[in-house]
């Protein structure tokens, strides 16, 4: 956080709340804070997950500029994780334990010095001296963008505009704590507030539980909480909401492992496949591979192979093909399972065609003239057209570096 000197004239705040999961369908549906809003729409989000979805919020570059799109893509060369095939030999009511993967992996991540979202997940041991993982870095730091473009936040450090940023390792209450902190003690000028809780609520009770409305009812009475406070603090405060994608109900499981390992062919020999949670992305080692996984999957009714120019229109086409030769696409709301990511079923689901409904992220804005983002790069140019605004004002002066 950039600490600022004391000012006779209260400063501007520009306050951009980041719910991860919060769809158009049901922010239209439930509402948040309705009486705030100038402006509400869609945004239509990027294929892929929130390891796709962040990096382009950041940045304004589609995946196929800054490099994210899935965690694991494939590189035995350049994979952490050779030898760890060898932990296949212990029992897997042990290693395949969530709290112990999860140990695995702040184990790993300590190890090869990550400072990224890193996570092993439910891939299996014996395949991953197999791939190599996206975000070793973390992406809201300098340097953390896997093509090399600059974030919001490189651009908020160089013009010197004092800041809040969440940190993404922690809770909702303690980021909300810490903005509050923030605001009456720090005075920021450009605030990023991360709330996570609602992306899990949804993958375990789907979109119509009675802990979406809770949960949707709590950020509301926070998020004012935060407003009432900046409005003590402030001049004039400022705030937009939106989120990287929404979500979809999950009526239908795929076992894709199934149908591969009943084919003549072996995982590391003939072909590599990874299998998120609605994609598979396939390696190829032989032609008669291709031929024989196209076949199986041409077969799957719930599902289909990305066309390239598919690929092109969602931003995720890869010259060198380093997340999948091919890939394969689940409808909405069939979920692989089990998958690399999961083996027990959820509820919800996201990562479908950005084009269905559900899909949609959303944005809201309390100010009534403002570059409306319709897709999610664009929110790049919303956030340093506030920028933009705070620099016309005055700027209070910096007495300390980092946040």
């Amino acid at each position: 956080m950039y600490m600022t000197t004391p000012v006779e004239n209260k400063p501007e705040l520009a306050i951009f709340v980041f719910i991860d999961a919060l769809g158009w369908e049901i922010f239209s549906k439930h509402g948040l804070m309705n009486d705030v809003w100038s402006i509400t729409a869609p945004q239509e989000t990027i294929l892929g997950y929130s390891c796709t979805c962040d990096p382009t919020i950041l940045t304004g570059c589609l995946p196929s500029e800054h490099g994210h799109f899935s965690f694991y893509l494939n590189d035995e060369k350049k994979s952490p994780f050779r030898g760890m095939n060898l932990l296949k030999a212990l029992p897997s009511k042990i290693v395949d334990r969530g709290r112990v993967r999860r140990w695995l992996s702040r184990g790993i991540a300590k190890w090869h010095g990550f400072d990224g979202y890193f996570q092993l997940y439910e891939t299996p041991f014996e395949y991953l001296p197999f791939f190599d993982y996206s975000e070793k870095r973390d992406i809201y730091q300098p340097d953390g963008i896997n093509g090399g473009q600059p974030t919001i936040f490189d651009e908020i450090r160089s013009r010197k505009i004092p800041f809040s940023l969440s940190d993404w390792r922690k809770s909702e209450t303690k980021n909300l704590h810490q903005l509050k902190s923030d605001i009456k003690k720090v005075q920021p000028r450009f605030a990023y507030l991360y709330l996570a809780g609602l992306d899990g609520i949804l993958h375990r009770t789907g979109t119509e539980s009675t802990e979406v409305v809770k949960h949707l009812a709590f950020y509301d009475n926070e998020l004012r909480e935060v407003l009432d406070l900046a409005g003590k603090h402030y001049q004039d405060v400022r705030i937009y909401v939106f989120s990287d994608h929404g979500m979809t109900n999950v009526h239908q499981h795929l076992d894709l492992m199934k149908y591969l390992q009943a084919l003549p062919l072996k995982f590391g020999n003939d072909y590599v496949v990874y299998l998120d949670s609605t994609m598979a992305r396939f390696w190829f080692r032989n032609s008669a591979a291709v031929a024989q996984v196209q076949k199986c999957l041409s077969k799957i009714k719930n599902g289909r192979i990305l066309s390239e120019s598919e690929l092109i229109k969602y931003g995720v086409h890869f010259a060198d093909q380093r997340y999948g030769e091919l890939i394969f696409l689940c409808d909405p709301g069939v979920l692989i399972c089990p998958s690399f990511m999961g083996r027990k079923p959820m509820a919800g689901m996201h990562g479908y065609a950005p084009e269905h409904c559900d899909s949609s992220a959303m944005i809201a804005c309390s100010v009534g003239e403002c570059p409306v983002p319709k897709r999610l790069n664009e929110m790049y140019r919303l956030m340093s057209w506030e920028l933009d605004r705070l620099e016309s004002n005055s700027v209070p002066a910096l007495t300390s570096g980092d946040y």
